[in-house]
């Protein structure tokens, strides 16, 4: 069982940054999930074990960077130019395969979710 605890998000103004963490166990390829009110989760990001490979949806490229560190079992996700419809739910999720990084289907486990908001 993978245990996975989401921190990290906040209030801030459009522009700003925010750095959200995932504590996860195991040896897992990780995402960043958003779901923001009336609307469907999507994809963010995600890394693999190794975090030779990364991958971003089109909304956040260039803005938001995922990284890892697996010493401290540690996921990140770095938000920079934060904008009013980043608002959103945000929950890491955990797989074990490297297939398949932006389905949410794939992925076996979930943390509880970070609300982030950004005001314009």
């Amino acid at each position: 069982q993978v245990q996975l605890v989401e921190s990290g998000g906040g209030l801030v103004q459009a522009g700003d940054s925010l750095r959200l963490s995932c504590a996860a166990s195991g040896r897992t390829f990780m995402g960043w999930f958003r779901q923001a009110p009336g609307k469907e989760r999507e994809f963010v990001a995600a890394i693999s074990w190794s975090a030779g490979d990364t991958y971003y949806a089109v909304p956040v490229k260039g803005r938001f960077t995922i990284s890892r560190n697996n010493a401290k079992n540690t996921v990140y996700l770095q938000m920079s130019d934060l904008k009013p419809e980043d608002t959103a739910v945000y929950y890491c999720a955990a797989k074990y395969s490297n297939y398949g990084a932006s389905q949410s289907a794939n992925y076996h486990f979930w943390g509880q979710g970070t609300q982030v908001t950004v005001s314009s």
